[in-house]
């Protein structure tokens, strides 16, 4: 299981920019390592992470197998109104996983 440490502001002004920062704890396994026993390591890594600002896409992006562990990704946005910061991330899996914050603006 992904586990996120999310960093954005809890209150913001109005058409003020805000810095969002998001950590994904995983392993982001390439694939061309091996193992103790000489076997390949699957692979198992994050291939895109999204994030929305009440339901509208504010950023995206697609990692690849070159990615270190522990993803770390910080961008800005324009704080136009309170409610909800949501993260997707889907991994090799398939499996969606998602972390959430809020925020008001004034």
């Amino acid at each position: 299981m992904t586990r996120a440490l999310i960093n954005a502001p809890k209150t913001a002004r109005r058409g003020e920019i805000v810095e969002i920062r998001a950590m994904l704890a995983h392993p982001m396994e390439t694939g061309f390592r091996t193992g103790t026993m000489g076997k390949a390591i699957p692979r198992d890594i994050i291939n895109r992470f999204v994030c929305t600002w009440n339901g509208e896409e504010i950023f995206s992006a697609d990692l690849f197998p070159a990615i270190a562990a522990n993803p770390y990704l910080a961008f800005t946005a324009v704080a136009t109104e309170s409610g909800t910061i949501a993260f997707a991330w889907t991994g090799d899996d398939g499996e969606t996983r998602t972390a959430e914050t809020e925020i008001t603006v004034t």
